[in-house]
């Protein structure tokens, strides 16, 4: 595969993941409907297995490698949803699996990173750190990185949900992700634009991790950042060949306050009776944040995950 894939890559990744992975379901809600002021198509990947969308790219990295060199397992640094993804992944195929993490991480995650077989590995919580240990990883066990987001077999892999969405719904005038890294929105953007050409792909970012919304609106990528936001799963910074992929297909960016993102999170909760953590509910939280542009529409909305911190949840207190 080319650094940037491609709808035929994205077919080739549903029919690799097929025997692993769920075709999870699409869910509806009048109430939200109305309140939205336009149709929503709740793409349910916190259904996934692992709990998120991440197994998806995952899984179709791993099974993607040649029998020689997933012999040496494979190695990524991840927040929590991409390395039990991972580790989930490589334990289909009986390989080795390290995650780099960094400090912060989100209890649940590191727990089902833990439970899927991994090994661990802590740092500082910045990407150049996370990247460094990674690096020192690969080099001393032989591992293949696995990239998060900034990786063509996992942006195919990713992509394989609005394959699904788009097949269940028929064509949708927009969609609507979260961003962090890039790889959801990149792999969603390649599949929408063959199947539904008119639909504008629109990517949810946290405003306090909003390098997305300044690098399309610059022309280049700016990864000098320190994330703040309660998306703990979209604190990455933006992918190159995401970037590429995100001004290829003309995707659009939202910012959203954590606030209205916890709004929108108790929401689909209440509602659609899923549980879905805060990176997830952020893209109903875009929809809901512009009613004039989206009113009539059929949109569609991915949730992408939805491994919450039970003990940490930010109406724990009320």
């Amino acid at each position: 595969m080319s650094l940037l894939p491609t709808f035929d890559d994205v077919l080739a990744a549903a029919a690799r993941i097929a025997p692993h992975a769920h075709v999870t379901p699409v869910l509806r809600s009048r109430t939200l409907d109305a309140l939205a002021g336009c149709e929503l198509h709740f793409k349910a990947e916190p259904l996934q297995r692992g709990g998120a969308f991440k197994f998806r790219g995952a899984c179709n990295a791993v099974w993607a490698l040649e029998e020689a060199q997933a012999r040496s397992g494979v190695v990524t640094h991840s927040s929590g949803n991409h390395g039990a993804a991972l580790a989930l992944a490589a334990r289909t195929r009986g390989i080795a699996c390290h995650v780099v993490v960094p400090e912060g991480a989100v209890a649940a995650k590191l727990e089902a990173i833990r439970h899927y077989g991994a090994v661990l590995h802590r740092c500082a919580p910045t990407i150049a750190e996370r990247e460094r240990v990674c690096a020192e990883v690969a080099q001393s066990t032989g591992a293949t990185l696995v990239h998060p987001y900034a990786h063509a077999e996992v942006i195919a892999g990713q992509g394989t949900a609005a394959l699904e969405l788009l097949n269940a719904t028929g064509p949708l005038d927009a969609l609507v992700t979260p961003v962090g890294g890039g790889g959801l929105n990149a792999g969603c953007a390649i599949a929408a634009a063959r199947l539904a050409p008119s639909c504008k792909v629109i990517a949810a970012e946290p405003a306090g991790a909003a390098d997305t919304a300044r690098a399309l609106a610059a022309g280049e990528r700016l990864i000098d950042f320190i994330p703040d936001t309660i998306c703990d799963g979209l604190r990455g910074t933006l992918g190159e060949p995401n970037f590429a992929l995100l001004r290829q297909y003309g995707v659009e960016v939202v910012t959203i306050d954590d606030d209205a993102t916890i709004v929108a999170m108790r929401l689909l909760w209440q509602r659609l009776k899923l549980l879905v953590e805060p990176s997830s509910a952020i893209a109903l939280a875009a929809v809901l944040a512009q009613p004039v542009r989206f009113a009539g529409l059929r949109v569609g909305v991915m949730l992408s995950g939805g491994n919450v911190d039970l003990d940490a949840l930010p109406w724990s207190g009320a």
